[in-house]
């Protein structure tokens, strides 16, 4: 469960914060009338997302699934550290991008424009969330994908009210930690996955070995705890240096 939490928190916020962006760069420039274009936008890649998330379910084969292992891994940490490359330069180069697709010469072409765009863009986390959740097969699954999007639409709107209080960097550095963690248990499933297709060298032993930290294995939820262990410590950390820098910022004189 709290796997799927983590990635649905992580993921559903930053989709929340790219159409956030959009609608207020629109409202900005005085371009609602393309509003819906976003909304169409959303609803496709709701509707893509979920038919990947479908297809990958149905996908029960220890080859394949060692192989989406691996591929989930890859785009994993290629996202997560684009992210903490871009992150600082994400809205303003969004905006550029979308005031490209959005300036068109005609009305038609600056509506196909801003629904690709959108559509791309929350299409990525959508892609992105599936990959990931195809690998979480700990108890109360669901119930972790609706605390973890209740999370991300909760501090949407702490973001959007008091956005000034809300360190985005410190949220997308915590969470990419544990994705990058997550990576690595992605990585240890496939090796799982393919010591059971019998595709490894002593592929019985492995497959005994690793068994017990498999996805369905007893010390899974320990792994896992252990994870988010680390990242309240790395946030607390974070935090605590946060505190003592401001503080040695000398106070202006009125």
């Amino acid at each position: 469960m709290f796997n799927a939490l983590i990635i649905v928190f992580r993921e559903g916020f930053e989709a929340f914060l790219t159409v956030a962006i959009i609608l207020a760069y629109l409202r900005k420039t005085g371009r609602d009338w393309l509003r819906p274009a976003v909304w169409w936008g959303i609803a496709v890649s709701v509707v893509a997302s979920f038919g990947l998330g479908w297809l990958l379910q149905s996908v029960n084969q220890p080859l394949w699934e060692g192989v989406l292992a691996f591929v989930a891994a890859a785009l994993v940490a290629t996202f997560v550290i684009h992210m903490w490359r871009v992150a600082p330069k994400m809205k303003r180069q969004m905006e550029r991008k979308l005031e490209h697709h959005a300036t068109s010469g005609s009305h038609l072409l600056a509506i196909a424009g801003t629904f690709a765009f959108t559509l791309f863009m929350v299409t990525r986390e959508g892609m992105e969330t599936a990959l990931m959740l195809i690998q979480v097969r700990q108890g109360r699954f669901w119930l972790g994908c609706a605390l973890g999007l209740a999370a991300a639409a909760a501090m949407s709107a702490l973001w959007a009210h008091f956005g000034h209080r809300v360190n985005i960097k410190r949220f997308f550095q915590v969470t990419g930690l544990f994705l990058l963690m997550f990576t690595a248990q992605i990585v240890f499933y496939g090796i799982h996955e393919f010591s059971e297709a019998e595709l490894l060298p002593n592929s019985e032993a492995i497959h005994a070995a690793t068994e017990p930290y498999s996805a369905d294995g007893r010390y899974t939820m320990w792994v896992t705890l252990g994870m988010l262990t680390i990242c309240a410590a790395w946030l607390a950390g974070a935090s605590f240096v946060d505190r003592m820098r401001a503080e040695r910022v000398p106070i202006e004189a009125p």
